[in-house]
């Protein structure tokens, strides 16, 4: 009788430690306080940091003094706290500043060139390339949304000169939006037919209602309800990874964001950017400047990054200081 009550309490408890958690599948949550996202199958890799990559380096060199304008922007539409009365939001720019040689624009053989970056609410950016014509949001959602700006190189960095960032709201009211509109893809820039743009005699179809028109650069929109961003206080603008990252370019991918009313520690002040990719290990930039990092496995991956104190806490500003970004890495297969 003994034997089998001490049978029984082997078999129990050995019951409960196999029924207990496995510490071995816990999320890696360390610095974050809870505002990295994980996904528990995510293949995190080995992040380290990187050197900026020859090539961009051969780029800078070939644009002499480029890199060190100082590109200001002015939003001349929408106005701000203008209401709209269209799902076509119309965005014109207005470019000033010390440019040395400065001019956005792409070139048609590399399909690269300067451009500015136009993100609505907290949606990927779209690039903005000639500013003679003007860039169009196609249908934009009814309510208050935020436009932001900023002038950007050939390879997505951003210049960080006081003016090159400005900031708009507006609201769209009777717009008649369609929800079921299938989403333009955020793995890259969606441009009107740069044939139909090459072609300036060209006689253009008739406009649709709400979508693209031969010339004209643009972006069919999302549904979004952003939350409204104060532009006196502490802003982090997301900026990049985003798209596709093939070979040789997988190897070295920058993270590049632009920041507002806030300095870092390593600047002198108050703030620091925490980042993490595919939920793994939360990480600081402390300098206000482009990292590049290598090490992200192949594969769709996205990256989260976060405006915080010297404490870790989240700096909140309408939501927009907490962004997750979903990028592609497409390596080939490794040679036996």
């Amino acid at each position: 009788m003994q034997k089998t009550k001490i049978l029984a309490f082997l078999i129990t408890i050995a019951f409960a430690m196999g029924c207990g958690p496995d510490p071995s599948q816990n999320s890696n949550t360390a610095n974050t306080g809870g505002n990295v996202n994980s996904e528990p199958d995510a293949n995190r890799g080995t992040i380290t940091i990187a050197e900026r990559p020859a090539k961009i380096k051969e780029m800078m060199a070939a644009r002499g003094e480029q890199d060190s304008a100082a590109p200001t922007l002015e939003i001349v539409s929408p106005a701000a706290g203008s209401t709209i009365n269209s799902s076509t939001v119309k965005v014109r720019l207005k470019l000033g500043g010390d440019l040395k040689g400065y001019m956005p624009g792409m070139d048609p053989q590399t399909r690269m060139g300067n451009h500015i970056h136009v993100i609505l609410d907290n949606q990927p950016y779209e690039a903005y390339y000639n500013l003679r014509r003007e860039f169009e949001l196609w249908n934009v959602a009814d309510g208050e949304h935020t436009l932001r700006v900023f002038a950007s190189r050939p390879w997505h960095e951003s210049y960080k000169n006081e003016g090159s960032f400005q900031m708009v709201r507006f609201t769209v009211k009777g717009g008649k939006a369609d929800a079921s509109k299938p989403t333009t893809t955020s793995t890259g820039n969606t441009m009107a037919d740069p044939a139909a743009a090459a072609n300036a005699n060209a006689v253009p179809a008739p406009p649709p209602t709400d979508g693209p028109r031969p010339g004209i650069e643009g972006k069919k929109m999302q549904n979004s309800a952003a939350g409204q961003a104060d532009p006196s206080k502490p802003l982090l603008t997301f900026s990049r990874p985003k798209g596709e990252y093939r070979d040789a370019d997988a190897d070295a991918i920058m993270v590049d964001f632009w920041l507002a009313n806030a300095k870092l520690v390593g600047d002198g002040g108050d703030y620091r950017v925490r980042y993490s990719i595919n939920g793994g290990e939360a990480r600081f930039i402390d300098k206000w400047e482009p990292i590049w990092v290598s090490g992200v496995p192949a594969g769709r991956a996205f990256i989260t990054l976060e405006l915080v104190d010297k404490n870790g806490g989240l700096v909140d500003n309408g939501g927009y200081n907490s962004t997750t970004g979903y990028f592609m890495v497409l390596k080939p297969a490794p040679q036996n």
